[in-house]
C-alpha cells in the first residue's frame, strides 16, 4: 500500500525501534511507497511512512533492496555534500563517506553484511541516520 510522506520533524526525529519479522507488511509498504515516489526518491525509511520501526529501502538500478535493522559498521573516505528529502523541504549540508560495509536483515531476516560505495552508500547512510531520528 501507498503510504502518505510524514513530515512531521518532532516524530522524524524519534529513534526507530528494532524491526522483526512480523513488520514485513511495513517492509512492503515501503517498497510500494518508494515506487510510487521513483521519479524523486531513491530511498526511504520506515518513519518516512509513520513507522518507527529499523526498516529502510533503496534503489540500485532496477532493483529495491530492504534492509531490516541495518548498521554501519565501517566508513571509508569522508566527503562534504548536500541532500534533500521527501519529508523535508529545500536541500541541507552534510558528511558521507564514500565506502560503508552494513550489517542487516534481508526481508526474509537472514543475516548480512554487504560493501556498498558511491551513490548507494551515500543512501543507505541517509536512511540509516533516519533510524537514529537524525534530520539532514
Amino acid at each position: 500500500m501507498i503510504r502518505p510522506i510524514m513530515k512531521d520533524v518532532l516524530f522524524l526525529g524519534q529513534k526507530s525501534e528494532p524491526a522483526t519479522a512480523k513488520d514485513k507488511n511495513i517492509a512492503i509498504d515501503l517498497l510500494d511507497t518508494l515506487q510510487a515516489n521513483a521519479d524523486r526518491c531513491v530511498g526511504m525509511a520506515a518513519n518516512m511512512i509513520g513507522e518507527r520501526k529499523r526498516i529502510i529501502v533503496f534503489n540500485v538500478g532496477k532493483t529495491n533492496v530492504v534492509m531490516f535493522n541495518p548498521v554501519i559498521v565501517k566508513k571509508e573516505k569522508p566527503y562534504e555534500t548536500e541532500e534533500g528529502c521527501l519529508s523535508l523541504v529545500g536541500e541541507r549540508a552534510c558528511t558521507r563517506y564514500e565506502t560503508i560495509e552494513v550489517e542487516y536483515q534481508d526481508i526474509k531476516m537472514r543475516k548480512q553484511r554487504s560493501k556498498f560505495s558511491g551513490f548507494t552508500a551515500q543512501i543507505i547512510q541517509h536512511e540509516c541516520d533516519h533510524l537514529e531520528g537524525i534530520i539532514i
